[in-house]
């Protein structure tokens, strides 16, 4: 999504039901980024966000900066009676990849 919380680009997994309409998501992409510009008062003084994390009863959300202009907004599906490794995959595989690729986000 941008800095407006207008989301650019959705997937999902194969085989997986999404749990909110494409409405629900715009609006909770625009909250999300309401939220993140929230935090951003406080940087100074506890630093930069690295990603912001929620868990509800059936899923994990993250919201991740690439840069001051774009954010992924991540959705992790929780099963019953399963370990989550929603941060795990956040540390290990997107924080990584945003790195990498942190460089193609410029908005025009």
């Amino acid at each position: 999504m941008n800095k407006f919380g207008v989301l650019l680009n959705v997937e999902h997994k194969d085989h997986v039901t999404p749990l909110l309409t494409d409405e629900e998501n715009e609006e909770y992409a625009s909250q999300s980024i309401t939220r993140h510009k929230k935090r951003i008062k406080f940087e100074p003084k506890i630093g930069k966000v690295i990603y912001a994390f929620g868990r509800y009863k059936k899923v994990d959300r993250a919201t991740v900066p690439i840069n001051d202009d774009y954010y992924m907004l991540l959705m992790f599906q929780r099963e019953q009676n399963s370990t989550n490794k929603s941060h795990q995959i956040i540390v290990e595989k997107i924080l990584p990849l945003v790195e990498v690729e942190r460089k193609k986000f410029v908005m025009e």
